[in-house]
């Protein structure tokens, strides 16, 4: 093991911090709040089990791409021709309209911070976009964003512990209700799950491991480990926040669906915990920001070799884009931030299928032997995804 964390290399912690605040944004925090206010304590067993799906997805997708060293859509189109593309630009322009809602929280984020000395929604926005646009064209761009990742992942997990003391959450409930639920609701797992690890969340941390060169067989454990700890990172993180927002609800207060998590945060600590929120928000989204630009940049470029020759120009367009777009029609309201992981989830099954073919090919693995057991479990995620989502759209439209 190289120097750096004990989940391995610096460039894999840096890898699974960007999983996880790519996971952590302002669609996130809506999402967790409003089903919070819907299913109370129940909504721990749907975070319970959309840990136990995200792990199984992410083990088996940052494995057989780094053994491959190949990116996601390369090895689902040696999987099944064809696929490649499709995955491509369902996680490109998943990601961009991921990106204008994360554009729009870091500008909130900067407002809520600094509105009194008059900085507006949209002048947060375009700040926060020249700061994630900085990062990429910085000579050491891998190394920066690895950092600037970790920290903003620490601050957000320190400014959330602060929060959940304030709201004194019912915990012997929240406990309870995580393995007695009085209510499951695929919608909300398949919008966790897709949140958490489905669209360009998924391939998040693989992709910058492949950058990096951290490929072949003898990483294997090291990349394991890095999975994991993303996974675990992004789900006490939610589960804090589910805490937090179960302490509101039970305390009485009223959240507004306007923004549903600063409610929690100023229901919970009043003025010091909407400053918090103001923090947490910029630096989920910010960091989101980043993570769904180098993604989504990095399926497109093995599609035009132009997009490969100027990789970070691209990604400085990306940003720039969404930026642009959030400008001219505003902040997506919360529901929709709800809909896009539940979008997000419906492009799971077809990622993680594709590459499940591809773990037993010798043409895309090499002499690597997938184990059977992880083969299954994530069998058990596509197919367990697919029929929640198929639930999903017949509460919805049946």
């Amino acid at each position: 093991m190289r120097k750096g964390t004990l989940i391995g290399s610096s460039v894999t912690a840096g890898a699974a911090f960007l999983m996880a605040t790519s996971a952590i944004g302002p669609g996130f925090l809506t999402q967790t709040t409003i089903f919070t206010m819907e299913f109370g304590a129940s909504l721990g067993f749907v975070i319970l089990l959309s840990v136990i799906l995200d792990i199984f997805a992410q083990l088996n997708i940052w494995r057989v791409l780094t053994v491959s060293g190949m990116r996601g859509q390369e090895v689902a189109d040696r999987s099944l021709p064809g696929t490649g593309l499709l995955l491509a630009t369902l996680v490109a322009v998943g990601g961009f309209a991921f990106n204008i809602g994360n554009v729009a929280g870091a500008g909130l984020g900067i407002n809520v911070l600094f509105g009194d000395l008059g900085l507006s929604v949209e002048m947060g926005a375009l700040l926060s976009a020249s700061i994630a646009v900085f990062i990429f064209i910085t000579p050491k761009a891998g190394s920066t964003m690895d950092i600037f990742v970790k920290v903003l992942g620490v601050l957000m997990l320190l400014a959330i512990v602060y929060i959940v003391f304030a709201s004194q959450p019912p915990i012997n409930e929240a406990i309870t209700r995580t393995f007695l639920p009085l209510v499951i609701n695929p919608h909300a797992i398949v919008t966790l799950v897709g949140g958490t690890v489905g669209g360009y969340i998924s391939f998040a941390g693989a992709h910058r491991l492949i950058d990096a060169g951290k490929t072949g067989i003898e990483s294997v454990g090291e990349v394991d480990r890095g999975a994991v700890t993303g996974i675990l990172f992004t789900a006490v993180f939610r589960f804090l926040l589910f805490l937090a927002a179960l302490g509101v609800v039970a305390g009485g207060f009223t959240i507004d669906l306007g923004n549903p998590p600063a409610s929690v945060f100023q229901n919970a600590a009043g003025v010091i915990g909407y400053r918090f929120f103001g923090v947490v928000m910029w630096a989920a989204a910010i960091t989101s920001v980043v993570g769904a630009a180098f993604t989504s940049v990095s399926f497109l470029k093995t599609i035009n070799p132009l997009i490969a020759r100027n990789e970070r120009l691209a990604i400085a367009l990306f940003i720039a884009a969404s930026t642009a777009v959030f400008l001219s029609i505003g902040k997506p309201p919360a529901q929709l931030l709800v809909w896009a992981g539940t979008v997000n989830g419906f492009i799971l099954p077809i990622g993680l299928g594709a590459i499940l073919v591809g773990a037993r090919r010798r043409s895309i693995v090499g002499d690597y032997r997938h184990p059977i057991w992880l083969l299954v479990a994530g069998a058990v995620v596509v197919f367990t995804m697919l029929g929640f989502s198929l639930a999903t759209l017949w509460s919805t439209f049946g």
